[in-house]
């Protein structure tokens, strides 16, 4: 049996007790619909020999050869991670189109006697309704800018507010990079395609009545690219400003990126990148990483790279700021207080 969703909400509420992406390991890795385990019914490899047969052989000796290694496939699945499963389980499986892939699996679990249907049009089905969301149309969602100069602890504050009930979109935790040259997380950022099924499925779950508080980014959140129905609601939102003084960023930028300064080598390599705008000053920054002096690091960064590109910026985009929050501190009692304010705020513009 098969079955269709016809908007993003009702695929993300699908109500099966498993979702299976019968698809291969790498095309899984690249996007998915979201809380998928995935079961190939054909490994990577097997999925090259048999499309390979298919196109330069003959097309009934491929589909002969794929459902041989499918069956194999889902008999290994039986008696390990579906061993367990009772009668009344109901998985819905989807591969690339909706096609043999899925089918086949299926077709298999129905026998054994349990509700397995088949997600119509597949993973492509899915990739159209993101698509739609981020690239067709307006957002309907009412958004903040949260803004301020480099080493305001606005990604703090951001996850902050969301503790205490405001709306937040976390771009950078999305596409788990944290929005600069020297931004790079553990475990490197997802393809783009899985950012974007992130970004739409974090969207869906926003109410568009109550206020989105977004951080200020550029159009790139490393090397992930925020979709054009994003960019264009974030150039015109309104902002919020966190106003802070040099030292205090510059103590918590260096706190902040203590694992990027712990490894020296790695990080004299990124400020290399900026060589050709900032010159002979990435000697300097050299130098103060080569004595340990981070903390100075970090504000020679500020007041000689970072603040001068927010200027910049700052002028072209030019949008309203509604409000502005002026900080002594930005330890963690600061930044709790802070946050507080930041809410207050927020829940009053409701």
């Amino acid at each position: 049996m098969r079955t269709a969703f016809s908007t993003l909400g009702d695929i993300l509420n699908h109500g099966f007790d498993t979702v299976i992406d019968a698809r291969s390991p790498a095309e899984f890795a690249e996007d998915h619909i979201p809380g998928a385990i995935n079961l190939p019914s054909l490994s990577n490899d097997e999925r090259a020999r048999v499309g390979t047969i298919y196109t330069q052989e003959n097309p009934f000796k491929a589909r002969k050869i794929g459902a041989a290694l499918v069956a194999r496939n889902v008999a290994s699945y039986l008696d390990g991670p579906l061993k367990d499963m009772d009668g009344g389980w109901r998985p819905l499986v989807y591969c690339w189109r909706g096609g043999q892939r899925s089918g086949s699996f299926a077709s298999i679990l129905t026998q054994i006697g349990w509700r397995a249907e088949v997600v119509e049009g597949g993973y492509q089905s899915y990739r159209n309704l993101v698509y739609g969301a981020l690239y067709e149309g307006a957002l309907p969602h009412r958004l903040i800018l949260l803004d301020g100069n480099t080493g305001t602890a606005k990604t703090d504050i951001l996850h902050r507010l969301r503790s205490l009930d405001v709306q937040v979109l976390d771009l950078e935790g999305l596409a788990n990079h944290r929005g600069s040259l020297l931004g790079g997380m553990v475990g490197g950022q997802p393809a783009q395609k899985g950012f974007e099924t992130a970004l739409a499925c974090a969207l869906a779950q926003l109410d568009p009545t109550r206020p989105v508080i977004v951080e200020a980014e550029s159009s790139k959140v490393g090397a992930r690219i925020v979709p054009p129905s994003l960019w264009a609601a974030m150039k015109d939102a309104p902002r919020i400003e966190i106003e802070a003084p040099l030292d205090a960023r510059a103590q918590y930028l260096a706190d902040a990126y203590a694992d990027v300064s712990a490894n020296s080598e790695a990080l004299a390599g990124k400020l290399e990148f900026l060589r050709r705008h900032r010159g002979r000053l990435v000697d300097d920054w050299k130098e103060l990483l080569d004595t340990g002096a981070f903390e100075d690091l970090a504000r020679a960064l500020i007041v000689e790279h970072y603040d001068p590109t927010y200027r910049s910026g700052r002028s072209r985009n030019g949008a309203e700021v509604l409000q502005r929050f002026e900080t002594a501190a930005l330890d963690e009692p600061a930044r709790a207080q802070l946050t507080e304010q930041i809410a207050a705020w927020v829940k009053g513009v409701s």
